[in-house]
């Protein structure tokens, strides 16, 4: 007799077919709304939007100048605002700085350029730890080791302010343009648990 191994994730989806299910089945929702809700997050809110902004940025240094000073209405000159990112700030990781969000209360999240939030995002683990032994937490579960020698900024989102990381431009892309650009971007590394 084998024994078939469910991951978390294939439990997850099981969970979300079986409540959509049961909402059409009740008449809460119909298949068209939840393939709408679906197509929002994944072409008209999420982390390619901020992707978007993070190519901007490295592109245009008096956009970037704008989005380190006022990050709400930055992405608003591209189009991207709403619910969850009416307040945004954005902080820049550097040579000497690795900035990384969370929020401690529960999983406060710039929505309109990260999409929805990981799991692991609003787990009591990541929040706590995240504070407490930062270097520790990216290294193990993330596998990013930043050096001694760079400091890290812990950021805690709020209801009021949502932060999230404009990560260093890798090197050797200087003849990349925007959209290629962006494609190297990565929500982690908006989040501050990755890196490019």
């Amino acid at each position: 007799m084998s024994e078939t191994t469910v991951t978390a994730q294939e439990r997850i989806a099981a969970r979300v077919k079986a409540l959509e299910s049961i909402m059409i089945e009740k008449g809460i929702m119909t298949t068209e709304a939840i393939d709408r809700m679906v197509e929002i997050y994944e072409t008209e809110v999420g982390p390619q939007l901020g992707a978007g902004v993070v190519a901007k940025a490295w592109s245009d240094p008096e956009f970037k100048a704008r989005l380190v000073a006022n990050a709400t209405d930055a992405c608003a000159e591209m189009d991207i605002s709403g619910l969850q990112g009416e307040d945004m700030v954005v902080v820049e990781n550097t040579e000497t700085v690795h900035n990384v969000i969370t929020c401690t209360l529960c999983s406060c999240y710039p929505w309109p350029v990260l999409g929805l939030p990981p799991n692991w995002y609003k787990g009591p683990a990541f929040r706590s730890r995240i504070v407490r032994e930062p270097r520790k937490l990216l290294s193990e579960d993330f596998g990013v080791d930043i050096p001694e020698s760079v400091e890290i900024r812990v950021w805690d989102s709020s209801s009021e302010m949502r932060y999230w990381v404009l990560p260093m431009r890798p090197a050797g892309t200087e003849g990349l343009d925007e959209k290629e650009l962006a494609a190297l971007v990565t929500r982690d590394s908006m989040i501050g648990t990755g890196v490019l």
